[in-house]
């Protein structure tokens, strides 16, 4: 296994699944959860490798539900599910809070949809939350947002939403936590010469034909959902970790390098995936126009664009999309994410930020394009 790409990384999302966090649906196991808080708590912290930002995905407030409310099986019906999830949600987001506290670290409860993530301005919105949490040391929560979901709006699996909190905040790794060692060649409880699979390349299509099967009673995905997951994950540069989650110290060992479970390697860097994102887009809704200072501090210093930078807006786009970033000649010299709107961008040329409340009515980012979500044209 390739060590250092968990030895290395610097964010993490680890999601774990409703039969891990319920034992089988039995109730929150407050054990279980107070060692992988223990272990995040670890990484958080800091070790001989540095401080790591962490976000945790959970399932189990279904699973929760159902045992509070005395089901023995999952129901198929969307407002049963809904009602289960509303009543187990306070005791997951209890429960994450109280073990959290007791490791010193605080902790913040995010329910998440497709159509938040599907949205552009959304996606932005709750991109901008998650990262400030990091930064403020507080340990984000997320599961899906179960008590407001339809059939056309959820995610259907959390090894999908941990792929999509991974895409959203750029995480080096994904680390999912299942009741299963890892991938086999085949199902080994029916076929004897089924071969663990330690390390494979994230999107090979042959793992899907080795990953078939349903999720438990409980979970709704299978070893399929982790592999597409895993797909999905790479798209932005993240390698995934498939682990069974009641490995002593799963947390610590993979972060310090050990083999333990199966690594599904992202062909692409981080860096890569996202510039070439931005590179590929062959339509872009606008542009802005800079001065000679500000597209030297671009292309020579590595420097975010500010708006009292710019001295023309081109087109309409809305904050989030890619707009081309021109010189006083014309020229395409960048591309990236704009954090305003056109009609706001024009308002912000050649104006300081401390100027930006004033005129929109709200003080955001002091950036047009941070450095982050910047690629220069050519390099």
């Amino acid at each position: 296994m390739n060590s250092s790409v968990l030895r290395d990384a610097r964010r993490i999302v680890v999601k774990v699944g409703s039969s891990l966090v319920t034992n089988e649906g039995r109730g929150l196991d407050e054990s279980a959860i107070a060692q992988w808080c223990h272990q995040l708590a670890a990484l958080v912290q800091g070790d001989d490798a540095g401080r790591r930002e962490v976000i945790m995905v959970s399932s189990g407030a279904i699973a929760e539900g159902m045992k509070r409310l005395g089901w023995s099986a999952r129901p198929s019906e969307v407002h049963e599910l809904q009602a289960a999830a509303a009543v187990g949600q306070m005791g997951l987001a209890q429960m994450y809070e109280t073990k959290l506290r007791e490791q010193g670290l605080r902790s913040a409860q995010v329910l998440l949809t497709h159509a938040d993530l599907a949205d552009r301005e959304r996606y932005l919105n709750a991109r901008s939350t998650l990262l400030t949490l990091l930064q403020l040391g507080v340990l984000p929560v997320i599961n899906e947002n179960d008590t407001v979901v339809n059939d056309e709006i959820k995610f259907g699996d959390n090894d999908t939403l941990g792929a999509l909190v991974a895409n959203l905040v750029e995480a080096d790794v994904l680390v999912i936590l299942t009741d299963q060692k890892g991938l086999y060649t085949a199902d080994p409880r029916k076929d004897p010469s089924a071969q663990f699979v330690h390390e494979a390349r994230a999107g090979d299509p042959a793992l899907e034909a080795m990953a078939g099967g349903a999720g438990s009673s409980i979970g709704k995905g299978g070893m399929i959902t982790k592999i597409l997951a895993a797909k999905r994950a790479a798209g932005s540069g993240a390698s995934t970790v498939i682990a069974w989650g009641r490995e002593p110290d799963v947390l610590v060992r993979l972060a310090q390098g050990e083999a333990i479970g199966t690594l599904l390697v992202a062909q692409t860097a981080k860096t890569q995936a996202r510039k070439q994102w931005m590179v590929d887009h062959l339509q872009l809704r606008g542009a802005v126009v800079v001065d000679a200072g500000a597209a030297a501090k671009l292309c020579g210093e590595g420097k975010s664009l500010l708006p009292i930078g710019m001295t023309q807006v081109e087109g309409e786009f809305s904050r989030g999309d890619v707009i081309a970033i021109r010189d006083a000649d014309g020229r395409e010299i960048a591309r990236g994410l704009a954090n305003y709107a056109s009609a706001e961008a024009r308002l912000l040329c050649r104006k300081p930020s401390g100027a930006f409340e004033q005129l929109l009515g709200y003080a955001a980012e002091p950036e047009m394009v941070h450095r982050d979500n910047l690629v220069l044209v050519g390099r």
